[in-house]
């Protein structure tokens, strides 16, 4: 078992088995984002097992703590939807931090030293891990893959017409009671606990404002003689913008040593400071993300990520950040890609294929 809180151990385990599956079957999309392409693009059926005990050996490769792998035998969508969570917002993670020194590196020992410390980036990961499994869990629920959950029952909206109209609602209110049941409850000493727990209700509660109300008019001629309406997450992409300016604007709280920068000293937020473990609930009351260390530079490789050397980057965007004062290298190439696309009656597209010179920077070593 791995060390750390419950969510730093199956984040752990869970990115480290969502980047060997897509080692294991390619996709084109996982690394090249465009930000149109499906959140959930990695494939994520497990393998055939006997039914009656396939869900519990899915589960059992998780590595989950007793109680999370009793959660998550409970249903056999469950092992599944966690798989699609973590996929989800590890490419939202990567999409995000595209243009950034930290790219959202998650091999290997990067990402187990990463947890270990309380970074921007660490808040972050535990701030989008936590609403990515709300949100997969609230739409595998109105999709009908879980056994203990359906469409979202609002008080004006009854299921059974729900499902017969097509307005099934997202079920946030199954989902945020699992998450928070399934990630552990905040500790009252740890100091570092609190932090965590902290920022897995700030991705949950960004879950929660991006919900909207859609409704369908039915009657004759369309008209609005009865109208049903249901519950309805906001796209994942704009949950993740959403936390990235969070991460942006984060707090840093406590006082500490940090070995990560070299540096020591404590910094008071604007709201408040944290005086130690054994005071009630020194944590500011704030919807930001918090931290306890500041974030090393990441420009060269080291124990959080390997560096920016040789890293691609946009000459007119961010070479000179990502590069960190060393300068780039310009390498001029000749691409083939498809133009003048022209959909096709029925029902293909066609492209000619246009050739064009192109110059790709990356940064010295």
């Amino acid at each position: 078992m791995l060390d750390g809180p419950p969510l730093a151990r199956w984040l752990a385990a869970a990115f480290g088995l969502t980047l060997l599956l897509a080692a294991l079957r390619p996709s084109a999309a996982y690394f090249g984002l465009t930000g149109s392409e499906p959140l959930t693009v990695l494939p994520l059926t497990l393998e055939s097992e006997a039914a009656a005990q396939a869900h519990y050996k899915a589960c059992d490769r998780l590595k989950l703590e007793r109680k999370q792998r009793r959660m998550c035998r409970r249903d056999p969508g469950v092992a599944e939807t966690l798989l699609e969570a973590v996929s989800m917002s590890a490419l939202e993670c990567q999409f995000q931090f595209r243009f950034e020194r930290w790219n959202c590196t998650l091999e290997g020992r990067y990402r187990a030293s990463l947890l270990k410390r309380g970074f921007k980036e660490t808040a972050f990961l535990y701030a989008i891990s936590s609403a990515g499994l709300t949100h997969a869990l609230a739409k595998a629920c109105s999709a009908g893959r879980m056994e203990r959950c359906t469409c979202d029952e609002a008080p004006d909206l009854e299921n059974r017409e729900a499902w017969q109209w097509g307005g099934c609602g997202d079920n946030l209110r199954y989902s945020s009671k699992f998450v928070k049941e399934f990630l552990g409850r905040r500790s009252s000493k740890d100091l570092r606990a609190r932090v965590d727990f902290h920022n897995n209700l700030v991705g949950v509660k960004v879950i929660k404002a991006g919900v909207e109300t859609t409704c369908k008019c039915h009657g004759v001629s369309g008209s609005c003689t009865v109208r049903t309406c249901w519950r309805q997450l906001a796209p994942f992409h704009e949950v993740g913008k959403h936390l990235k300016h969070k991460y942006e604007t984060a707090l840093k709280v406590g006082s500490t040593t940090n070995e990560a920068a070299g540096e020591a000293g404590a910094i008071s937020p604007p709201r408040g400071r944290v005086a130690g473990a054994g005071g009630g609930d020194p944590l500011p009351r704030t919807p930001e993300l918090v931290h306890l260390d500041d974030s090393p530079s990441f420009c060269l490789a080291g124990r959080f990520s390997p560096g920016t050397a040789g890293r691609r980057c946009h000459r007119e965007k961010n070479c000179e950040s990502i590069c960190c004062g060393r300068g780039h290298n310009t390498q001029s190439r000749v691409v083939t890609r498809p133009c003048q696309c022209q959909v096709r009656w029925c029902c293909y597209v066609e492209c000619r294929q246009c050739t064009q010179r192109e110059e790709v920077y990356t940064c010295k070593g």
